[in-house]
């Protein structure tokens, strides 16, 4: 038996090529379990090929790909303990919404008695109570979403995995299945390794982040550190917005842009003398005001753009010819950002420890 405290998931070099186009490269991966996972990534870089190997509908040219300790080299899809909603749901719309939950344990060759004891635990842990005689075209979105989470969940599999769970949702609706699904997990403690290209959807549900970029996991951690704490450009630029200062250290350690000014650094993050460097400052760590703000690094610009979002205002500003900056505003007031406008000139200011020094990769 597995050691409970060892990852469900282990992925070690795991590598696939269609034709010539490799998709995946020397992906390394351990899932903790009852976690969930976010693979986040652009178009084509290879978030959904990787769920499908872990699913068994494709094969990995190289690499080894173990869950709960067991290869699972030769074992085919039906006999994986994984099992997959898509993002069409895919259910069969002949069926009831119990014919569809009782599909898999039926093929399985679970007893009728089973059957209906387990449907009935599944159709409540989904909130489906009342709804197992309906057809799929009778219920809403988000019911066939859970459905479609039903049927997978009666199964109990090892690692349930979800692509685009949500993308065939209004957006209105999101926010209600997000919290469905995040309750159903924790009160099972399974574990989920979820596809997404929507951040906030990633960041809302995930326990862990595997940010994907042209076939490799290029950073993993928790949410939180992965966005504080990016380990490149290309994640400081794709999870968010970054404002980026790219320059030389001085004899103190700061940054010196290009176009003059300064960047005051924490001490454990100060550059050597000379050395090229890039610094990341996320919006919302930026200060603006009408003046100085008295914080280690501090610009004077002027708002181009001000737009209004509800709960903040997003400012661009212009610093010297080249250079615009990202700001996002809390509007704690009535007022708000709207006591600021377009055209004004203002102080914009951050603190050192707001400023992440970024490998240039």
């Amino acid at each position: 038996m597995a050691d409970p405290g060892s990852p469900l998931l282990r992925i070690k070099a795991l590598s696939k090529s269609f034709g010539t186009t490799q998709v995946l490269k020397d992906i390394d991966l351990e899932v903790p379990r009852g976690s969930v996972v976010a693979l986040l990534g652009a178009s084509g870089s290879g978030k959904t090929t990787l769920l499908q190997l872990i699913a068994g509908l494709q094969e990995p040219d190289e690499g080894t790909l173990l869950i709960d300790g067991r290869d699972m080299r030769e074992v085919p899809a039906h006999a994986r303990p994984v099992n997959m909603v898509f993002q069409s749901y895919a259910l069969f719309p002949h069926l009831s919404v119990a014919g569809n939950i009782a599909y898999g344990l039926k093929a399985r060759g679970t007893d009728r008695a089973e059957r209906t004891r387990l449907v009935d635990w599944a159709l409540e842990l989904c909130r489906l109570e009342g709804l197992g005689g309906r057809r799929p075209e009778a219920l809403s979105g988000g019911q066939r979403q859970r459905v479609a989470l039903a049927r997978c969940l009666v199964l109990k599999p090892a690692i349930l995995l979800l692509d685009e769970p949500m993308a065939a949702l209004d957006r209105s609706l999101r926010a209600d299945v997000q919290r469905e699904l995040l309750g159903i997990q924790r009160k099972l403690g399974a574990t989920f390794i979820l596809v997404t290209h929507d951040q906030d959807e990633a960041m809302a549900l995930s326990d862990y982040l595997a940010v994907m970029d042209r076939g490799r996991i290029v950073q993993f951690g928790p949410p939180r550190h992965v966005y504080e704490y990016p380990a490149n450009r290309f994640v400081a630029t794709f999870l968010g917005t970054m404002n980026l200062f790219e320059g030389t250290g001085d004899t103190d350690g700061e940054l010196v842009l290009k176009e003059g000014p300064r960047v005051r650094l924490e001490p454990k993050a100060r550059l050597a003398t000379g050395a090229s460097g890039l610094v990341g400052v996320r919006p919302e760590k930026l200060i603006v005001s009408r003046e100085p703000t008295g914080l280690d690094t501090e610009f004077e610009g002027l708002i181009e753009q001000l737009t209004y979002a509800g709960n903040f205002s997003q400012a661009r500003i212009r610093v010297g010819d080249r250079r615009v900056l990202e700001a996002t505003i809390v509007n704690r007031e009535h007022g708000g950002a709207a006591a600021l406008k377009i055209g004004e000139r203002v102080h914009v200011g951050f603190a050192a420890e707001a400023a992440v020094v970024l490998p240039d990769g």
